[in-house]
């Protein structure tokens, strides 16, 4: 999960933005860290990159439990 959140700070820093709750599998990408579209674009290819996973293939993907799920298999 380090890694995860690590990746989500990159995309929160690269646009300005900051997110002071604490991140658990439940966060919401959209609704508690404030991700719009263009912050989830970013993310999926910093995951991709990294997991070479594309998150959003089989489906929107709404949580930080969710990008591990992608990325764990």
């Amino acid at each position: 999960m380090d890694k995860i959140i690590s990746i989500i700070n990159k995309v929160l820093e690269n646009n300005d933005k900051s997110y002071d709750g604490i991140f658990t599998e439940a966060t919401s990408l959209r609704n508690d860290i404030g991700f719009d579209s263009l912050d989830l674009a970013e993310l999926t290819v910093n995951i991709e990159e990294e997991y070479g996973v594309d998150i959003f293939e089989d489906g929107f993907v709404e949580t930080v439990g969710d990008i591990m799920t992608k990325t764990s298999n």
